[in-house]
């Protein structure tokens, strides 16, 4: 059997945020449903699709063109982000992808979705890393991240 659902975030190999999926009974019950990453497909759903395919578009970049300006930007650029850490470097907690996107647009870059950056592994410990954000279907930029102390 199979159950018809609305994903409401994307979900990595199954599909983006606003899709209409059908997928086993089982995966729906026991994964889709109780982390809310779906909700039951419904006739009167259709105004829910939309309004999440429209704010969808107003904060994805729209053509290739752009991702690939902003793929130069983020390239060209150091991010700085400021931190609590102790004496020997390790923050207390991790920069979060909300932090990074943030130091981005404060740095004059593209606003970018703070959902479409990886921090793999996290970001726990002052110095230079290097993350990476998928702007667009083909294009993945890294970002370099320098994190100081706050003091």
């Amino acid at each position: 059997m199979t159950t018809k659902l609305i994903l409401t975030h994307d979900v990595d190999h199954l599909g983006e945020a606003g899709e209409v999926v059908e997928v086993k009974d089982g995966y729906a019950r026991n994964y889709l449903l109780p982390r809310k990453l779906a909700t039951p497909w419904t006739k009167g759903a259709q105004r829910q699709i939309d309004q999440m395919t429209e704010a969808r578009r107003r904060r994805t970049i729209a053509s290739l063109e752009q991702a690939q300006a902003a793929r130069a930007w983020l390239v060209d650029n150091v991010v700085t982000v400021t931190a609590t850490a102790g004496a020997n470097g390790r923050l207390f907690g991790a920069i979060t992808t909300t932090e990074l996107a943030q130091a981005i647009k404060d740095a004059g870059g593209p606003a970018i979705d703070r959902r479409k950056i990886q921090a793999v592994p996290p970001v726990k410990s002052v110095g230079r890393h290097t993350v990476s954000v998928r702007l667009h279907t083909d294009v993945v930029a890294p970002i370099e991240v320098n994190v100081v102390a706050a003091r």
